[in-house]
């Protein structure tokens, strides 16, 4: 085979895979955006305002995001992470008396149920009343709790969908970038074809002399 057409052949070759990268890189640039537009446009409809700087209590000051975020409307995906972790994580962990999650109030109120069962079959009143009066309290806070625990679980997924468009935008950067080396080497291959007189063999064998012991000695 001649070299200039292995040249041209892998030049050819070269620009064919740059051209699948840019398909591929406006595909992830497609998708990037999207996900980055839905996680604003979700965002802004909650209508979610971080607390100001004057207003946020010594331990929501530290968290540095809080601080940083102070006062801003909620809009992006690194906004809500912060919301989410940081200031309604926070303040879930006050909600029941003990830092109970949603979960084990549960067990909390089937427990509570059973006592207040139990009072009244031995007809003590007075202990059914106020284990009644503290089963609705441990029944508000675990509404509160689910209703704090479903917000953050939403404002993840939107965090995490806006971690998919950032690797998204990643990956579409290096697409361009793998396309754009290939076309110039691609380029090149094709300068050097033309350069490249159409006689030449590509890894041409060169000719093997006679060996030492092929020769005649004479005296």
């Amino acid at each position: 085979m001649k070299r200039r057409t292995l040249d041209v052949l892998f030049s050819i070759g070269g620009l064919a895979i740059a051209a699948l990268l840019v398909i591929a890189g406006i595909v992830l640039s497609a998708n990037a955006s999207f996900a980055n537009n839905y996680v604003h446009d979700q965002l802004s409809q909650q209508n979610i305002t971080f607390k100001t700087a004057d207003t946020l209590t010594d331990e929501e000051k530290k968290a540095p995001c809080l601080v940083e975020f102070a006062g801003q409307a909620l809009t992006t995906g690194k906004q809500a992470e912060c919301y989410a972790n940081n200031f309604i994580g926070l303040h879930v962990k006050t909600i029941a008396a003990h830092g109970e999650t949603y979960s084990e109030l549960g067990d909390v109120q089937t427990a509570m149920k059973a006592q207040i069962a139990a009072a009244t079959k031995a007809g003590d009143t007075a202990k059914a009343t106020d284990l009644n009066n503290q089963l609705t309290t441990i029944n508000a806070q675990r509404e509160t709790l689910f209703k704090g625990e479903t917000l953050r679980g939403l404002l993840l997924t939107s965090y995490g969908f806006s971690v998919l468009g950032f690797k998204g935008a990643q990956a579409a950067i290096v697409a361009y970038i793998g396309a754009a080396l290939l076309a110039l080497l691609s380029l090149a291959g094709f300068v050097h074809a033309f350069v490249t007189p159409k006689t030449v063999p590509f890894a041409a064998v060169e000719p093997v002399g006679p060996k030492v012991s092929d020769k005649v000695v004479t005296a």
